[in-house]
């Protein structure tokens, strides 16, 4: 005796039917809500401290079958074939495959507590055995620097100049005050003028870094308090972690290859 494919597919259906709508939560219009994307929901709903009781589930539900709806309307309007929506689709997918996989290299490369005691000490000696306070009049080029520099030889208010011509937002309104830092703080030709000077001695010539040219007066120096491993434990093992990220792309593009078309 023989059994077409539709028969036997009927027959199991009535047999089994749970077995084939376990995966859905409901159905729009014939189309299947997948239990895998509400119970994906609930859990990031409970990750971030929600409690999902009765109320909350319906609402998820609800939501799905709003979103499936509109998902439903959008394709009969062809939205889903425009070249936009398309290479939006690909970056976001794309994208959303890139974090994971970075979430899972962070992962499988934990930090350490030696590597992260290591950056410690790395950080402490960094730091230095001294602190700095300091002003700076920071202009764009070096003539309007050696100008001021003259202007203060004559006796022109340092903190007056600083709020009149200095283009440092944030300390330009404080009269270039820049509070207490530590060298490491600070970009190398600034912390090497600063380093050189006595107490309450303006640079002779301006020093010259990426954001322009800076008047360096120094106000004072005390002894270096660098902060407790405790408090800075979390931010050297996120430096790690980038540098591991940094590390294995650059790995992945020496392995590459790469060719630019356009």
């Amino acid at each position: 005796m023989k059994f077409t494919q539709t028969f036997i597919a009927l027959v199991l259906l009535s047999l089994a039917p749970s077995a084939f709508a376990v995966d859905n939560i409901a159905t729009v219009n014939g189309k299947p809500i997948k239990q895998s994307v509400y119970d994906y929901i609930a859990k990031d709903a409970a990750a971030r401290g929600q409690t999902v009781d009765a109320q909350v589930k319906q609402a998820i539900t609800n939501k799905l079958i709003d979103s499936e709806l509109v998902y439903q309307e959008a394709q009969k309007l062809g939205l889903d074939k425009q070249a936009d929506y398309l290479a939006r689709e690909e970056l976001s997918r794309r994208e959303l495959l890139t974090s994971t996989f970075l979430q899972d290299f962070v992962k499988k490369n934990p930090i350490s507590d030696t590597a992260t005691k290591t950056a410690y000490e790395d950080y402490k000696k960094a730091y230095g055995d001294k602190e700095f306070s300091a002003r700076h009049i920071l202009v764009k080029t070096e003539a309007e620097a050696k100008d001021i520099i003259a202007q203060l030889g004559k006796g022109g208010d340092f903190a007056k100049i600083a709020k009149e011509k200095s283009i440092d937002p944030g300390s330009k309104e404080k009269g270039g005050d820049l509070g207490w830092f530590s060298p490491a703080t600070m970009v190398k030709p600034f912390s090497d003028v600063v380093a050189s000077l006595q107490k309450g001695v303006t640079s002779a010539s301006p020093a010259q870094t990426q954001f322009g040219w800076h008047v360096i007066k120094l106000i004072d120096t005390r002894s270096a308090k660098p902060l407790a491993y405790d408090k800075i434990k979390e931010g050297l093992q996120k430096n790690l972690q980038q540098h591991g990220l940094e590390k294995m792309m650059a790995e992945l593009r020496t392995k590459a290859k790469v060719d630019i078309t356009k």
